[in-house]
């Protein structure tokens, strides 16, 4: 079997997910593309296609079970990450992937076509810019540089009801003091990363 193949199998099984056949293919092709791309557009520090499985597909879908949101906005998602691995799993979810970087917009462009996924909206624009017609009941980020910095951000594109998911990697206990009165950590999650040996968590924060 295929080593990028078996480690992609390993991970999903290890994370306990459901993920058709058709759509491993698709997270192997989206590997692939990424790293093609990534020699002549430096889209990820990560050279190697196997290091990719684990610290950015199985990365990404470790978030997966905690999504409760149908249309998600990833918010400077880079090469699409976790928006384009969690729209693969989730066809019935929309997701719109927000970056300022046109070099990166670009290939995410370019992903939507090859991978065909119909569920993502890609949009070039620094998140303070960003007009959207629709408020987005799941906000996600694995970039932001604080949880206030992604309640400001973000806050005016979020429904009533919507949640932020923020991926962090050692649990950032110093930035929730920060966080504004209004905002309150609703879960917070740690995560397992198949053949990732750091801390990984997910602060989900909602309204209150």
């Amino acid at each position: 079997m295929d080593v990028l193949k078996k480690t992609l199998d390993e991970g999903i099984t290890a994370l306990g997910l459901d993920v058709s056949e058709a759509q491993r293919d698709l997270l192997l092709k989206y590997v692939a593309l990424l790293h093609k791309w990534n020699k002549a557009y430096n889209l990820t520090a990560i050279r190697d296609p196997e290091a990719m499985i684990s610290r950015h597909i199985l990365d990404s879908l470790s978030i997966a079970p905690y999504i409760s949101a149908n249309r998600c906005l990833d918010v400077g998602t880079g090469a699409g990450l976790p928006g384009i691995p969690l729209a693969i799993i989730f066809p019935e979810k929309q997701f719109d992937l927000l970056d300022s970087n046109g070099k990166k917009t670009r290939f995410l462009i370019e992903a939507k076509m090859q991978l065909q996924l119909t569920n993502i909206s890609v949009h070039t624009a620094r998140v303070e810019q960003f007009q959207s017609d629709v408020l987005f009941d799941g906000i996600l980020s694995r970039a932001f540089a604080s949880l206030l910095d992604m309640v400001n951000g973000c806050q005016g594109l979020l429904s009533p009801e919507g949640k932020l998911y923020a991926m962090k990697g050692v649990f950032p206990e110093g930035e929730l003091s920060q966080l504004p009165k209004h905002f309150i950590v609703e879960h917070s999650h740690v995560l397992s990363v198949p053949a990732v040996d750091e801390a990984r968590h997910l602060l989900v924060l909602s309204r209150h």
